[in-house]
Parts: structure tokens; C-alpha cells; sequence
């Protein structure tokens, strides 16, 4: 309850030039008849200026007392949020009766046997930035945002080139890259600056074919996407190039929101952090760390956050496809090799975006007299990242090069492995990563 007694007046202090309409409805109980009479009315008071203000003026006649029924006060401005402080003068001597902050579209509400309450404006005002290269994100100006959100892919690893080789020995095509890692955040905007710079993680450099009767290059690992130094999510790693004897090939390690994945080698390709030191397994990961790239033939090495592993095989050969992330970029599929017959070993598929399942992703290539290359991933979007470019397929048709494997799609999908070639035909390049990808969301 607010009493005002005959000298007592309602004043609002304000700190900005936001444009607020005040409103107070009073009750005037006269105590000199019996019984008391009461004459309700009202004050309506526009205020633009960082002032004190009378809102509500004192009843004057000491046999008189104000109630103060409801007071709104609303905030108009379309930017200009305001720090209201709402005071009873007692003949000159000021007490706080409640002190807000009102945004634009803000209205701090009295009501009679109820607390003070501010209710908060319902803006269909959003706006969103996205970036597929650096950038500067810069909180926008034609409303005055209460939140952000910030979604983040870090880049897929580049695939291996597969070996080129004629004689009879095991030649395996190259790895797929791992996939990049998924970030998201939310702040609040009072707490960002103007602006802050973006980083788009380029995409895992593609592994190049060797000579004639050499191995195949190894791919890159994926750059990482950040949003100032509030959020990083990391890249993919690279997948290991084809070799020319009887060799396991780690698919590179699917980025995680800790570190990026390592490239693979004759050891798995390791997921990037969080989690345990070193490999972190290729039977599924949770939250954002990434999954390993085998060396085993498996369909399990998905993660949820993180990156899923790229594809990689045995020293027979065989052939992994790459694995899926829910959220994060999938790996990329393996090249197609030969087997010590020799007889071909197909390529596998990428890795697909959106689920917890390995390969659908890009398609791998054929094999044969002519082989085709594998087939770009998926570009993601703000729901998804990136899927992984399928495995290039490969030959047994002498003097004949292998396939390229497919790029990863943007949003951090893993490249594919290149397949083998026969010397002198050279093995196939491997697929680039996919570049990470940056959407951020005010509102």
C-alpha cells in the first residue's frame, strides 16, 4: 500500500533519454466527514530525459490522504533501455520505493496488495549473422537484443591419396578425414562487446598423390571456428594416404569442443577432447569429444557433439565407411585399394550429419577400368553440420590412376580418401575437408 499524507508526493528518477509514459491512478480519502468520502483519479506524465520528475502530486490538505491505486511505467523507446527509480518526497527528504531497468517495450507495474513487477516486451525482433568465411559479428543496433546464440562447426579433416602401385601386394586407398566438432552458447547480451571477430575454420588440405609406385599423401587436419574467445569448436583430423605394402590406415579423429582430432597413422586417427587421454574408442562418444578414425572395420565410431571418425581399414585391405555425428561434421569415406591378389576392395561412403549412424553420407566411387571419383558431402546448415565426401574408387587396370575422393561438405564434413592407382597410373588425391561454419542468432 502507498499512502501519501498532505506534503508527501511520487517522483521518478531516470537515467536515460528513452521516451517513457507514466501512469498513476489514485484514490483521495477525504477524513474530515463521517464517513469518509473517496474521489479516485489519475496522472498521466510523458518523460524523455535522464530527470526526477513529479508523478504523482501530494494531497495538500492535512485532513486528506493519497492512495496510490496502480502505477505503469513504460518504456517507448525502440533502443534506449532506462533505469527508473520510483521515490516518495517527504518535503524534500527522498525514500526508494523500487528501482528496474526496463528494456524497450518494458512496463514496471504497481498494483495495490501485489509486489512491484516488470512486464517484458514480446519482440518478434531477431537477428542473425552467418558466416562461411572471417568475419565481425556486430550486435545489432535497430533493437536492443536480450540474448545470443552462438552455433559453431569447426572444419573436417582433409582425406589421404591413395597409393599407386601394379605388383602384387597390398596397396590401400587413402583414409577419410575425421569430422569437425559442433559448439553452441548462449549469453546474454549485455555482456557482449560492439563487436566480435569470427573465425571460420578452413577445411582440412586434401592429401596429394605420391610418384608413380609411392605412397599417397596424408590429408590435413580441419581449422578451427570461433566467436571471439567466448567459443571454439575444433577440426577434424586428417586421414592417412595410402601405402604401398600391407599397412593399417587410420581415418583421422573427429574434432571434439576440447581439441582438435589428431591425424591418422598406422594407429587410429584420435578423437579431439574432452575426454581420456589419447584414443577415445570407435564404439560411439558422447557429448563433444570425437570419435576415433579406425583401423578396424566398424560402423560404431559415432559421436554426438563432436566429429565422427573418418574412415579407415585394415592391413588387408578392408574398408571402413565414415562415421556419423548428430550434431558435428561425419567422416569421410576410405579410398578403394587392391588386396595382394590383386583384386579391387571397394570404396566405402562418408560419413552422414544428423544421426548417430555411420556412412549415407557422401557416396564412395566406382571401381573398375575407369574409376569415378567419390561424391561430395552435404553442406550443413543451422540445423546440421556437414557430411563426409565418399572414398575414391580404384582399379586393377594397369597404367591407370585412381579416383579422387569427395570434398567434405561445408559445416565440417570429413574428405574421402583416393584410391589406388596402378603404377604408373597415380593414386587418386584425397577429398578437402569441408570449412566450418558460424551462425549466430540475437534476439
Amino acid at each position: 500500500m502507498i499512502n501519501l499524507k498532505s506534503t508527501d508526493s511520487l517522483e521518478l528518477v531516470t537515467d536515460s533519454a528513452a521516451t517513457l509514459d507514466v501512469n498513476v491512478e489514485w484514490v483521495d480519502l477525504n477524513m474530515a466527514v463521517n464517513p469518509w468520502t473517496a474521489t479516485p483519479d489519475r496522472t498521466v506524465t510523458p518523460i524523455s530525459s535522464a530527470t526526477t520528475t513529479p508523478i504523482c502530486p501530494a494531497p495538500g490538505a492535512a485532513t486528506t490522504v493519497r492512495n496510490a491505486k496502480a502505477i505503469t511505467i513504460r518504456n517507448k523507446h525502440a533502443t534506449l533501455p532506462d533505469t527508473v527509480t520510483v521515490q516518495r518526497d517527504v518535503s524534500g527528504t527522498n525514500s526508494e520505493l523500487h528501482k528496474a531497468t526496463l528494456a524497450p517495450g518494458d512496463m514496471l507495474c504497481y498494483v495495490e496488495g501485489m509486489p512491484w513487477f516488470v512486464l517484458q516486451a514480446i519482440t518478434s525482433a531477431v537477428d542473425i549473422q552467418v558466416f562461411t568465411s572471417n568475419g565481425t559479428w556486430t550486435k545489432p543496433t535497430n533493437f536492443t537484443p536480450r540474448m545470443v546464440l552462438a552455433l559453431l562447426w569447426g572444419a573436417g579433416g582433409g582425406g589421404g591419396a591413395g597409393a599407386s602401385l601394379a605388383t602384387a601386394v597390398a596397396a590401400p586407398g587413402g583414409a577419410g578425414g575425421g569430422g569437425g566438432s559442433f559448439f553452441r552458447e548462449t549469453y546474454n547480451a549485455a555482456d557482449l562487446p560492439a563487436t566480435v571477430a569470427v573465425t571460420v575454420g578452413q577445411g582440412g588440405a586434401a592429401g596429394t598423390p605420391g610418384a608413380a609406385g609411392a605412397a599417397g599423401g596424408s590429408g590435413g587436419i580441419g581449422g578451427t571456428s570461433s566467436f571471439g574467445t567466448y567459443a571454439s569448436a575444433y577440426g577434424g583430423g586428417g586421414g592417412m594416404g595410402g601405402a604401398i605394402s600391407a599397412a593399417a590406415g587410420g581415418g583421422g579423429g573427429g574434432g571434439g569442443i576440447g581439441s582438435a582430432g589428431t591425424s591418422g597413422s598406422t594407429s587410429v586417427g584420435q578423437g579431439g577432447n574432452p575426454g581420456v587421454s589419447g584414443a577415445k574408442g570407435v564404439t560411439g562418444v558422447a557429448a563433444g569429444t570425437g570419435s576415433d578414425g579406425p583401423i578396424t572395420v566398424v560402423t560404431t565410431h559415432n559421436a554426438q557433439d563432436g566429429g565422427g571418425g573418418g574412415g579407415g581399414h585394415t592391413n588387408v585391405p578392408a574398408n571402413a565407411v565414415g562415421g556419423g555425428s548428430l550434431r558435428g561434421g561425419g567422416g569421410g569415406g576410405c579410398g578403394g585399394g587392391h588386396n595382394a591378389t590383386p583384386a579391387i576392395v571397394n570404396a566405402t561412403a562418408g560419413g552422414i550429419a544428423g544421426a548417430y549412424v555411420a556412412g549415407t553420407g557422401g557416396a564412395a566411387g566406382t571401381s573398375g577400368a575407369a574409376p569415378t571419383a567419390g561424391s561430395p558431402g552435404a553442406n550443413g546448415d543451422s540445423t546440421t553440420g556437414g557430411a563426409g565426401g565418399g572414398g575414391g574408387g580404384t582399379t586393377v587396370t594397369a597404367a591407370t590412376a585412381g579416383a579422387a575422393g569427395g570434398a567434405g561438405g561445408r559445416g565440417g564434413g570429413g574428405g574421402g580418401g583416393g584410391g589406388t592407382g596402378q603404377n604408373p597410373g597415380l593414386g587418386g588425391a584425397g577429398g578437402v575437408g569441408g570449412a566450418g561454419y558460424v551462425v549466430v542468432i540475437s534476439r
